[in-house]
């Protein structure tokens, strides 16, 4: 089942179409990458999720049903651009925004202790927002985007700022939170993210989803067949023992043995590249090449034609 489902949605400002009939639907239970360059229009699309504004056209379900304002009591968003207000203390700013998201005085109290023990930063309930560091504003964010315990959570751009620990700290928070049974929708530039993560993507580029669907699937379709294989006993270039069509696409060797990157053609298996190296060679390993969700978002983008510059 699709907890949130946007159709033909477009949204016009001023001389800039920020997205022109974009489609997306998250399943229940998943992780998806909600993926583009800059001004692609992805924070548009998150901005009309949390109905902070309206699209021009189309339609929005949560739960199969017309997203409705009472709906986001059920929906936690961590903007990009995080906004705390730095004169107060954390404990008074986590409280207030706790009691935002509809908890009571109580049950905030105790939320945020569990929080705040697990995340190891109680001895910031009393010092003011101003003099935590960047990282140290966005746990804080983090814990009360989630606090609320809501069934779809948004996060932009979420590990922008984190040190690798605490980057680690917030991607294992994130499964956490998907095995409890949230939704989450993360939007990021960071393709190592989306391979640890994602279950499905939705890469939109110039206003408009130019890929989508699961993870694993799209990597199968831009594979190349393409493999790397090492190898011991000639010191001959692999070439000279293969067919023509068979590109030999870069050599290297190293002090035990050589190794070797092969295109075939679309038509050859492994055993057909295997066939004419066996009598002369000992294989040590063969494996395909297949492409990472970074070539993929570079190929994807760049091969689609340019169109009116849009905003995000």
């Amino acid at each position: 089942m699709d907890i949130f489902t946007a159709t033909n949605i477009t949204k016009q400002f001023s001389n800039h179409k920020a997205l022109d009939h974009v489609s997306v639907s998250v399943p229940e239970g998943s992780i998806f990458g909600l993926l583009g360059p800059n001004g692609a229009g992805k924070t548009t699309l998150i901005r009309i999720i949390n109905q902070i504004i309206n699209p021009d056209e189309g339609e929005l379900l949560f739960y199969g049903k017309k997203l409705k304002p009472d709906d986001i009591a059920f929906i936690g968003y961590l903007p990009e651009e995080r906004g705390l207000y730095k004169k107060m203390t954390v404990g008074e700013q986590a409280m207030y925004l706790a009691q935002l998201k509809g908890l009571s005085h109580h049950e905030s109290l105790k939320r945020l202790n569990f929080w705040f023990e697990k995340f190891e930063i109680k001895s910031w309930w009393n010092r003011k927002v101003e003099e935590l560091s960047k990282g140290m504003q966005q746990k804080i964010q983090f814990l009360v985007t989630i606090i609320h315990e809501p069934k779809l959570l948004i996060f932009d751009e979420p590990f922008s700022g984190f040190d690798p620990i605490n980057a680690n700290l917030l991607k294992d928070e994130i499964l956490t939170q998907k095995e409890k049974g949230a939704t989450i929708i993360f939007s990021t530039h960071n393709m190592a993210s989306v391979e640890e993560l994602c279950d499905h993507i939705a890469l939109i580029n110039h206003s408009k989803v130019v890929l989508s669907g699961l993870v694993r699937e799209i990597k199968k379709t831009y594979k190349t067949n393409t493999f790397t294989i090492s190898y011991q006993g000639i010191d001959e270039n692999l070439q000279t023992f293969l067919p023509a069509s068979f590109q030999v696409l870069e050599e290297r060797v190293d002090p035990d043995l050589r190794h070797a990157i092969i295109k075939l053609p679309d038509t050859a298996s492994p055993n057909d590249l295997l066939q004419p190296l066996l009598p002369r060679v000992t294989i040590h390993a063969l494996q395909e090449l297949i492409p990472g969700m970074n070539d993929i978002f570079i190929q994807a983008v760049t091969q689609q034609p340019s169109s009116t510059p849009t905003l995000n």
